[in-house]
């Protein structure tokens, strides 16, 4: 089980994490400035095995890769959103970072709720509700229980 941080639609790399912060020499030092923009407290409150959960396009904007590694270095379980840019989601496969998909679940939660998501079976539970989201295939979880695309492919 884990917190829920709700994000609104259209969150953008630059609001994740900004780009003042990548001249920072590492993620350690970059992450305590994750989503500063938009809830200055996130990085005070989340935990490990905590949820970002968002609406549609989360992740849009640049191509950072410090973006889904700030939130993974955090120890967000996983992103779920009712969609994701497509270099984010790739990012976060790289690096190890669950982004998952759920149509449903955005407009049934609300910060600070529990929720549990089995990734093998492709539910999620919150509020005493299941809501179905990503089933995400083997390799892919061969991919991200491994740390990510790159770590596989050094193993």
């Amino acid at each position: 089980m884990g917190k829920v941080f709700r994000f609104h639609k259209d969150v953008d790399t630059d609001q994740i994490i900004a780009s003042q912060y990548l001249l920072f020499p590492t993620i350690d030092e970059m992450k305590v400035h994750a989503f500063e923009s938009l809830n200055s407290d996130f990085t005070s409150q989340v935990k490990p095995g905590d949820f970002v959960v968002a609406d549609e396009n989360f992740g849009c904007g640049s191509s950072r890769e410090q973006a889904p590694a700030v939130l993974k270095a955090l120890g967000v379980k996983a992103v779920v959103a009712k969609s994701f840019a497509r270099i984010f989601y790739r990012n976060s496969i790289n690096i190890g970072m669950p982004v998952i998909v759920s149509k449903e679940l955005y407009d049934a939660v609300k910060d600070g709720d529990e929720m549990d998501l089995d990734l093998l079976s492709g539910v999620i539970t919150v509020n005493g509700q299941s809501y179905s989201c990503t089933k995400l295939p083997p390799k892919m979880q061969e991919i991200l229980d491994q740390g990510g695309l790159i770590a596989s492919l050094d193993k």
